[in-house]
């Protein structure tokens, strides 16, 4: 097993060759790429099973999105297969403008270089993050849960061969081995090696990240997404929608994880929507005014209101008003997708305005925070921060931009 140094100092070398090729040499590998994920699915699988088999401390939601099948595996090809038509990130034109003394300055796109990807126990990470790397230029070094170590082992293994088959160096793709919190501690302190790193997990472990890397991250992922349901909303149409945003997968990000109702309605629609949710599975909590118009709603706990379940929980807070939602969604959000249903358009004004977050929905499920609904092809992640990218990030998120000056002998007076 390499050291981490070791494949840091691999992929400082594998950026040079894989920001160098050509666009059409990255879609053919691409293509290439998915074509040998479908040919190689029963080792995957296998390598799958074996994981599956360690997992017995997963939630239900949290094993499926563990769990490769053939109808995965197909899906996660095909995904990949779309990012070779994708735009190119590095293309022109580029800005460009001529100094007052002559020489010429250009702005152009250019790869990170080393990308860093530190996540959990989502094999299909493996293949997106490398996917996108590759596409934009970058080497990838990757880092996945011990829960997915034998499924990221398998993924990797067939694209490093793709990149052998086509005579290119295998390191632009590499997958840390070792499962311990040390590799991860290296990991975040290797700024001579890594220009970014991004880290897709719960919120504890996105933290974890943050407060303690030396290498510059892009903060993503932790979902503590709240629909809060004015006075004025469609109930019929709200049903619908937090039901889907709770239940469709609530093991991801953007699945929503409280509800708050406005007090006018709560008696009204407290009863519908806890019929809806608990038909479907949803573990309920709630203040203590939820409680009392709910007997089958145990009372949270002031955790609960931070907390990210990833699973069919949710809690429910009842509002007194707009200004009430906007302070406390503030005050718990982790600034990834917030909702309002509503058909008030101050209310609904109010809110997209005042709520910090990088998506604010009216009338709509959060679970359409993602880059390939927001129509760019692919997400590397969802950023919950403010510099360099902020909300679904697609390929021109994996790009930087280098200051090219051309004259002839200019100097400064």
């Amino acid at each position: 097993m390499q050291t981490v140094e070791k494949i840091g100092q691999q992929a400082k070398q594998a950026s040079q060759i894989v920001s160098q090729l050509s666009l059409a040499d990255r879609n053919e590998i691409l293509k290439a790429m998915a074509t040998a994920l479908t040919a190689n699915q029963s080792t995957i699988i296998a390598a799958n099973q074996e994981d599956l088999a360690n997992a017995q401390d997963l939630t239900g939601p949290m094993k499926n999105r563990l769990t490769l099948d053939a109808q995965t595996i197909a899906g996660i090809a095909e995904s990949l297969a779309a990012v070779a038509d994708l735009a190119d990130p590095l293309a022109g034109p580029y800005e460009n403008w001529d100094h007052p003394t002559g020489f010429k300055i250009i702005k152009k796109t250019v790869p990170l270089g080393v990308v860093a990807m530190v996540y959990e126990a989502r094999p299909n990470v493996t293949v997106d993050a490398a996917a996108l790397t590759f596409k934009s230029g970058n080497a990838v070094i990757l880092r996945g849960g011990k829960e997915a170590i034998h499924s990221n082992i398998a993924l990797a293994m067939v694209l490093r061969q793709v990149l052998v088959d086509h005579n290119l160096d295998p390191d632009i793709i590499q997958l840390i081995e070792d499962t311990s919190h040390e590799s991860v501690n290296e990991l975040l302190h290797m700024r001579q090696y890594i220009d970014v790193l991004i880290p897709r997990g719960s919120g504890k472990f996105i933290d974890f990240v943050v407060t303690n890397a030396t290498v510059p991250v892009i903060e993503t992922g932790a979902g503590n997404t709240h629909i809060f349901v004015d006075e004025s909303a469609d109930q019929d149409q709200a049903l619908e929608v937090i039901h889907n945003a709770k239940t469709q997968k609530p093991a991801v990000c953007n699945s929503a994880e409280k509800l708050l109702i406005h007090q006018a309605i709560a008696a009204e629609f407290l009863p519908k929507i806890a019929d809806k949710l608990i038909a479907a599975g949803v573990e309920l909590r709630g203040d203590e005014a939820v409680c009392a118009l709910d007997s089958r709603i145990k009372l949270a706990t002031a955790a609960d209101w931070d907390t990210e379940y990833n699973d069919l929980i949710m809690a429910i807070k009842v509002i007194s008003d707009t200004a009430e939602a906007i302070s406390w969604v503030n005050t718990h959000t982790t600034h990834h997708s917030e909702t309002i249903l509503s058909q008030n358009p101050a209310n609904v004004a109010s809110f997209m305005n005042l709520v910090d977050a990088a998506v604010v929905y009216q009338n709509v499920s959060s679970r359409f925070t993602d880059g390939f609904e927001f129509g760019f092809g692919a997400e590397i992640g969802i950023s919950t921060q403010k510099l360099h990218a902020r909300g679904p990030m697609g390929l021109p998120a994996l790009t930087t931009i280098k200051y090219e000056v051309f004259g002839d002998g200019q100097i400064r007076q």
